[in-house]
């Protein structure tokens, strides 16, 4: 795929990913014989149990629009078997964990 086909796949993935709280990044701590993609965190706060540079996912674009996609699915999923309320009480565990790691922090 080239041109400006290639160009509006790879926006759409983007907002894909930023939509699902990723940005996509070249990755650093892994090579392969084509140029390689990472999704890293989109900010500081967006996933509290991994460390900001880790890179969540590598790979091409086409295994990266597959694997968005699955993440995606999985949320719907989840929504539909828990309810419209399920994301709340996901972003409220994630910053009651964040509290914890960071009264751990303070403790020390």
């Amino acid at each position: 795929m080239t041109g400006i086909a290639f160009l509006r796949k790879f926006r759409s993935i983007e907002e894909q990913a930023n939509r699902l709280g990723f940005q996509i990044t070249a990755s650093k701590h892994f090579t392969r014989e084509y140029d390689a993609v990472a999704l890293k965190p989109l900010k500081d706060d967006s996933l509290p149990v991994y460390s900001r540079d880790a890179e969540l996912f590598v790979g091409s674009i086409e295994e990266l629009e597959v694997w968005l996609r699955g993440l995606e699915w999985a949320r719907q999923y989840d929504r539909m078997l828990f309810g419209k309320n399920h994301d709340k009480k996901r972003e409220r565990l994630e910053q009651n964990f964040r509290n914890e790691t960071l009264a751990c922090i303070l403790r020390r």
